[in-house]
């Protein structure tokens, strides 16, 4: 946690507390030390007139019961994290289509405003001086509702599948798990009935869903979470690989900074390079957020997906003096 994230932490234990808090579950919960602990109970009474007060007979810090109930961080004291949340959320409705669920979003887009608007000491909502920019995101396509009813009634739908991979469609009887939204984009994690094992679809390629009556097969969410969380990318599945990336010393700038995977490896070498170590089972996303990183990045193994990456390499660099040998002739 960052000094922000620490404060803001503080400031919630110290709310939802019903006696003094130790100075040594403080430095536990904050991942810091005694002295950063005090720094910032400092910091807060004086920049922040936190009613922070010692009871020294229980050996430990609260708020001054005459104040505490009342006291708010000055300012917008969302974490990070949060206010992408809310943003994201407020977002999303906002371009869901009006339907069944109008009447039920309708208020939960009216809390997320009053949220926006409530902090101290702002003139207007935040929301209005925020972008949130969606990069390559798809249509979701008419099914979302539908897909949501079916999850919250538990039971199967059959519906026509487009694989752009293999340019064909199927039909399929699925029992729904989980709505995903990747990327900027919704999947469907199902069980899948013709093939027998947990699948992705993204609702973009989905064009036609039809209810049934069957219950569907409900799956319990370590299940969910360890399939569709152990390798890299949205079309997961058991880890079967593990590749080793090195990137240069300038683009290790951003790369040392983003998280890839839960279950990511990292290390500096000592040429100032930065090696990123990732889970993964199929090749197709990893490949392509790899091509976008050029020279900047080196596969060091497996050797397949390097040979795999030096291929498309190759293909690209051919494409190009294709191009150069045309315009020259």
């Amino acid at each position: 946690m960052d000094r922000f994230d620490r404060i803001f932490e503080l400031n919630r234990i110290f709310q939802s507390a019903r006696y003094p808090v130790s100075r040594q579950r403080l430095e536990e919960e904050l991942e810091c030390s005694r002295a950063t602990v005090k720094r910032l109970i400092e910091e807060m009474r004086l920049y922040l007139n936190a009613p922070v007060v010692y009871d020294r007979k229980r050996n430990g810090y609260h708020y001054d019961a005459a104040e505490g109930e009342m006291y708010q961080l000055p300012g917008l004291w969302f974490n990070a994290s949060e206010l992408q949340a809310l943003l994201t959320v407020q977002q999303l409705l906002a371009e869901i289509q009006p339907g069944l669920l109008e009447s039920h979003l309708q208020p939960l887009r009216r809390k997320i405003d009053q949220l926006l608007s409530r902090q101290p000491g702002q003139v207007e909502p935040v929301s209005r001086h925020i972008r949130l920019l969606r990069a390559a995101a798809r249509p979701a396509g008419p099914y979302l509702t539908q897909l949501a009813s079916a999850l919250a009634a538990r039971h199967r739908v059959s519906l026509k599948y487009y694989n752009r991979g293999s340019d064909k469609v199927t039909e399929r009887e699925v029992s729904p798990q989980r709505l995903t939204l990747y990327r900027d984009n919704w999947y469907l994690d199902a069980w899948c009935h013709m093939r027998e094992g947990l699948r992705t679809f993204a609702l973009d390629a989905i064009s036609d869903v039809r209810d049934s009556d069957q219950a569907a097969i409900e799956l319990p969410g370590e299940q969910l979470d360890a399939h569709f969380s152990e390798a890299y990318g949205i079309f997961s599945g058991s880890t079967s690989h593990q590749a080793i990336l090195r990137f240069t010393r300038h683009r290790a700038r951003w790369v040392a900074k983003e998280s890839w995977h839960p279950r990511q490896q990292s290390r500096w070498l000592e040429d100032g390079r930065y090696e990123l170590v990732l889970p993964y089972a199929h090749t197709a996303e990893l490949i392509m957020d790899l091509m976008r990183y050029g020279a900047d990045v080196e596969v060091v193994s497996p050797p397949e997906l390097r040979a795999e990456i030096a291929d498309r390499l190759r293909q690209a660099v051919a494409q190009y003096e294709a191009d150069q040998s045309e315009s020259d002739d």
